[in-house]
Parts: C-alpha cells; sequence; structure tokens
C-alpha cells in the first residue's frame, strides 16, 4: 500500500472530521432515519429515502477518511530545513509575467486548498518546483496557460 504524504495539521483536520461524523453526523442520521420510518410506507417516504442516501455518503466519507489515515505518512515540517524545495516546504515565488509574488506550501493531496496557499504535491506547480532551489526559474504548464515563476524564498514553517 502506497503512503500519502501528509503535515501533521492535515492528519489533525482528518482526524477531526472523522470524529464529528462518528460521533454527531452518525447519530443524528440514524434519528432521521427512525422518525422518517415512523411515518408508515416506506417505498414512497422521501424523508426516509433522503435519510438513508444521506447515511450511505457519510458511511462512504468515514471509510475514506479511515483509508487515509491507514496510508498517511506524517512528515513533522519543524525537522526539516535546507534551501531546496520538497514536500512541506513554504515558497515564496514571484510570477516572472506581472511581478505578482506568491506563497504557497506544498502539502498532501487531502490538505490542500489553493485559496489559502496550499498546493498538492502531486499538482502540475508543485512537481515543476521539487528539487528546485532559491533562485531557480520554473516554467510551469497550468489549465491556465503556461506561466514562468522565480523561486524568492524556501522556508520550513
Amino acid at each position: 500500500m502506497e503512503k500519502i504524504p501528509m503535515t501533521a495539521s492535515g492528519y489533525d483536520a482528518l482526524e477531526e472530521e472523522l470524529k464529528r461524523r462518528k460521533s454527531s453526523d452518525r447519530p443524528h442520521i440514524i434519528q432521521a432515519i427512525a422518525e422518517a420510518r415512523a411515518h408508515g410506507d416506506l417505498s414512497e417516504n422521501a424523508e426516509y429515502h433522503a435519510a438513508k442516501e444521506s447515511q450511505g455518503l457519510n458511511e462512504s466519507r468515514i471509510a475514506d477518511l479511515e483509508e487515509k489515515m491507514g496510508r498517511a505518512e506524517v512528515i513533522d515540517i519543524s525537522k526539516l530545513s535546507g534551501d531546496r524545495v520538497m514536500f512541506g516546504a513554504t515558497l515564496t515565488l514571484v510570477d516572472e509575467d506581472t511581478d505578482e509574488e506568491r506563497l504557497y506550501q506544498i502539502v498532501g493531496e487531502s490538505e490542500a486548498d489553493v485559496k489559502v496557499g496550499k498546493i498538492s504535491i502531486t499538482s502540475p506547480i508543485a512537481r515543476a518546483l521539487i528539487n528546485k532551489s532559491v533562485g531557480d526559474s520554473v516554467e510551469v504548464n497550468t489549465p491556465g496557460g503556461g506561466r514562468a515563476y522565480e523561486i524568492l524564498k524556501v522556508e520550513f514553517i
């Protein structure tokens, strides 16, 4: 089984979601199913079918979270250092076309969120940046077209 790289905060977020789904969402769904069952004929009971679908989605997500957590390789970023880009690095990049600076952290797939500056290790930009150093220029083919970035800073925070 292939390990999934993940930061400690990413693992903690999965753990919190799993606890919530098991201890809060699951009992609420079971209660909704019981209430819908009390209304009688299940074949035409939309509330019952909606609750059962909700249960299926919740149980599927629980299984997905347990699988990801079981395969997680938690990497302690505080113990990393250096000037080369690797998993967990926080990068300051400058777009060579617009001179716009961007701050990205390279994280695991399940914790990636571009809106907050976290990019997946499997994304085109992260793959292009891995093993590069401060001062290197990188050309990246993105869905929005080609981009050129210069690495200004590599930190492990």
